[in-house]
């Protein structure tokens, strides 16, 4: 339904209708429509396996491709943007997002992690920094519906976004 109607057709009145139920039952389930958006985002599955390529550079570079890609062709980009959005007119919403991030950070705190592992980072290198660093350029494009990206481009932010954390 979100796909069909965008953000501003997704109301709890809407999903009740359509799944033939009362909005009771909804909230039974999930306690409002910032809930609902991360549940639809969570049940969309996720692969970040062959990003381990030996470079953070280049670990970015398949990361990004797949995160973008993911955003593209499920339900799960329309259900962060609309949570996106919402976060910004309600408080619990932004919480619910905070919350989420938290949850939903590790594959990208993982190639950080790795890159570590290899010496690669600089000594004061902040993991949640980077994060935002990445967040930052693929909400960008999320936002933007730049979600078709060529290879080069997302190699070369790629390239940009590690060569701040690597060492000389």
């Amino acid at each position: 339904m979100l796909a069909e109607t965008g953000y501003a057709g997704f109301t709890i009145e809407q999903v009740a209708r359509r799944a033939g139920a009362g909005k009771p039952t909804i909230y039974r389930w999930w306690s409002g429509k910032p809930a609902l958006l991360v549940e639809i985002y969570a049940r969309q599955p996720f692969d970040m396996s062959e990003t381990n390529t030996g470079s953070l550079e280049n670990d970015l570079a398949a990361a990004l491709r797949k995160l973008l890609g993911f955003w593209r062709d499920t339900p799960a980009g329309e259900a962060l943007t609309a949570l996106l959005v919402e976060a910004q007119q309600d408080p619990a919403a932004l919480e619910t997002l905070r919350a989420f991030l938290v949850e939903r950070s590790f594959p990208v705190a993982e190639l950080f992690a790795r890159a570590a592992r290899r010496g690669e980072l600089v000594a004061d290198f902040d993991a949640a920094t980077g994060l935002d660093l990445v967040n930052g350029y693929v909400w960008a494009r999320l936002l933007t519906r730049r979600l078709d990206d060529e290879a080069a481009n997302l190699a070369a932010a790629a390239r940009l976004i590690a060569r701040g954390c690597l060492r000389a």
